[in-house]
């Protein structure tokens, strides 16, 4: 059986060198490895992507230093609000309901808009478009990425790195982690050798111990919600 190695278009650009003007936040990130990077339609069912974007929104806090999660809780490490507009809502969030901890809890939360919010950072950064879409008696709005390569910056970036068995930046580690509770990483090892996911799965096994904290509630969050529309 013949494996085709060689790198996609993206990845092939991501070799050359970096992709101008390419997101740098976590849950921006998250969301355009979620969406087709041509035609911004979603990869996966909504449940999964709004819990990630929640889960990522948490993550860029704990980046910024202003808490961690530990034993299935948020901590509050810093109230100071962060510079991103976005981080600073959601902070200001569990600082006010800082009697609520429990990192289920505020997935959930999270997740009633996370993907409105994280949408209109993109917009607001002019890496999307926002088109309305309409099927009988129901509009849709996609958000059309306004630069392909700017899009698929994020999964080709992971997948090139993971197929050359790189270690991964703490901030990429995170986003694979992220994407693989939310099942993306079959889109982003797609085609790759069996020994990639191994890989993977080894530098996620090695995480630090927060990353894996947050990664065990958000796949019980995910559970449960797909649980709840089901019943």
């Amino acid at each position: 059986m013949n494996i085709n190695l060689e790198p996609a278009p993206a990845q092939r650009r991501l070799a050359r060198g970096a992709v101008p003007d390419a997101p740098v936040l976590l849950a921006d990130e998250f969301f355009l490895i979620a969406h087709d990077d041509q035609s911004g339609r979603p990869r996966l069912h909504h449940t999964a992507i709004t819990h990630g974007l929640a889960a990522a929104l948490l993550g860029e806090l704990a980046f910024a230093g202003r808490l961690t999660f530990d034993r299935g809780h948020v901590q509050i490490l810093d109230r100071r609000p962060p510079g991103d507009p976005l981080q600073h809502l959601v902070l200001d969030r569990l600082v006010a309901e800082s009697r609520y901890t429990a990192t289920r809890t505020w997935l959930a939360y999270l997740a009633a808009d996370s993907y409105e919010q994280v949408a209109r950072r993109l917009w607001q950064a002019g890496k999307v478009e926002p088109q309305q879409h309409r099927r009988l008696w129901r509009t849709t709005t996609v958000h059309v990425p306004t630069d392909m390569n700017v899009a698929a910056w994020s999964w080709a970036r992971l997948s090139t790195r993971l197929r050359q068995r790189e270690e991964l930046s703490p901030f990429d580690l995170a986003l694979a982690g992220i994407a693989a509770s939310c099942r993306l990483d079959q889109f982003i090892l797609d085609g790759a050798p069996y020994a990639v996911g191994v890989h993977l799965r080894r530098l996620l096994a090695a995480a630090p111990k927060p990353l894996q904290e947050l990664r065990a509630d958000l796949d019980t969050a995910i559970g449960n919600a797909v649980l709840s529309h089901r019943t």
